[in-house]
């Protein structure tokens, strides 16, 4: 890497950001899922100083058991502190014990990143909300006995519906949508919320992240076998049914389909379709009448012909270069460059680079004219 590192310099050279590292992953067999997330995650830039600030503020704590968090925690660490600016680092620790977590990603088969990114995140929230936990039952031991009652028991048991944690992983990454329901005999709507993490978005041929989101968001009928049962009504009815985001994260994540159970073959197959993204999106199928503004900073680009086999690479946005991920190799690219990872317009192309998981930054919202 040597070479390929001080190529990198060369060609940033006095723009070479302050403080910045660029370090190559490598690959233990396999593991370029892993990577290419990591290094799509260290790039988003508030998760990555929160996940450093809470780090620097639990490592006192040196008998701590180790989890992903941690391992993560250090890894980032050892990335940012690093006296070169360029290099490779061997995530040998985290990838141990992602392998000791979920039997899933044991084997040396190929994995899916956008199911590590998924299980990740929900990890990390687990072992936050955990800490949380544990930090209140201590306080509440150390109340006057009286107070404790069943005391722990009901936390658990209420607070987590109640009123849940807020960790500073859901304030980067979490968003809520609403589920909503119109019957169509008495009008009255009604509306579901859930949380998400990333959307999944079905895609076609020859299309865009926009037209994406507004298919995500268009209006279902339910009649016929699918009849919604109305409360107001007491009855099955004909309805509407549509999916509006109802507060839009602060880093929305958006997975593209690209694998798809084809029932004629009974196995999965990959969809190279086009689909467009682009460097600034904005976001309108809200429930507010505003507009959310956002900037691509990071894409995990599927490589490979099929679901089974393949590799990941990402593609990184910082201090407005892009720079190409590739396990060990990391590299200088063109912004038009992006443009070349949107998939293919015919079916068979020898191009099979396309972009799975999209990583924006909010830029503010602004209301529709």
């Amino acid at each position: 890497m040597g070479a390929a590192g001080s190529k990198l310099e060369k060609a940033l050279g006095d723009q070479f950001p302050e403080g910045e590292r660029y370090f190559g992953l490598e690959n233990f067999g396999n593991t370029c899922y892993c990577n290419s997330v990591l290094q799509a995650l260290y790039f988003c830039v508030p998760f990555r100083e929160q996940l450093l600030e809470y780090y620097s503020s639990n490592k006192s704590a040196g008998d701590a058991e180790e989890n992903l968090l941690t391992c993560l925690a250090d890894l980032f660490t050892q990335i940012s502190s690093q006296k070169k600016k360029t290099g490779v680092i061997a995530p040998k620790r985290f990838v141990q014990r992602l392998k000791k977590q979920n039997e899933l990603f044991r084997s040396y088969m190929h994995q899916d990143a956008h199911e590590f990114l998924n299980f990740l995140l929900n990890e990390l929230v687990d072992i936050l909300e955990k800490e949380a936990q544990a930090a209140k039952s201590d306080q509440e031991t150390s109340s006057p006995p009286e107070k404790m009652g069943n005391g722990p028991k009901n936390v658990q048991a209420n607070g987590t519906h109640k009123d849940p944690l807020v960790t500073w992983v859901h304030k980067n990454f979490q968003g809520i949508l609403t589920n909503e329901t119109r019957c169509l005999r008495c009008e009255t709507v009604t509306a579901r919320d859930e949380t998400y993490f990333d959307l999944s978005l079905d895609i076609e041929q020859n299309s865009s992240i926009t037209s994406c989101l507004k298919n995500f968001s268009s209006t279902e009928t339910l009649n016929a076998e699918d009849k919604f049962f109305c409360d107001k009504c007491c009855s099955l009815q004909e309805a509407q049914k549509r999916m509006k985001i109802k507060k839009p994260p602060h880093i929305l994540v958006i997975h593209l389909k690209r694998f798809k159970y084809i029932e004629q073959l009974g196995r999965y197959k990959k969809l190279s379709y086009r689909v467009v993204f682009p460097l600034e999106l904005k976001l309108s199928n809200t429930v507010e009448d505003v507009e959310s503004e956002y900037s691509l900073f990071a894409v995990v680009v599927h490589v490979g012909s099929g679901p089974n086999h393949g590799h990941y690479v990402s593609l990184v946005k910082s201090h407005n270069h892009w720079l190409f991920f590739d396990d060990e190799n990391v590299e200088m690219i063109d912004e038009s460059a992006v443009q070349t990872f949107f998939g293919s317009a015919q079916e068979y192309s020898s191009n099979t680079d396309h972009g799975y998981i999209l990583f924006y930054e909010s830029l503010g919202t602004s209301n529709k004219s």
